[in-house]
């Protein structure tokens, strides 16, 4: 049994327009092209590179991380990155 559920959504005019016309050209209801694209979104978030191991290049000229950088920490590393880690020897 196939269980589907009415709703209304706000769409982009452009957006919306799009997958019209690519309904039109395939020859497919509007409902399973959004659908399809609501498919293919979800898959490739579902993959998303936050998931994958990040790998860190290591220059030659100065190896490693600079000093007092935390690699543990969104905050401090986006505070470094912006310019408000006052810390001495930076």
């Amino acid at each position: 049994m196939l269980l589907c559920m009415r709703t209304t959504l706000d769409i982009d005019d452009a957006v919306l327009q799009q997958a019209k016309e690519l309904a039109a050209r395939t020859n497919r209801p509007l409902r399973e092209i959004i659908e399809d694209m609501l498919r293919e979104s979800l898959a490739r978030m579902a993959k998303s590179p936050s998931d994958r191991p990040v790998k860190l290049i290591k220059s030659s000229a100065r190896p490693g991380v600079r000093p007092g950088v935390n690699l543990d920490s969104w905050a401090d590393l986006l505070d470094v990155m912006d310019g408000l880690d006052d810390s001495p020897g930076r």
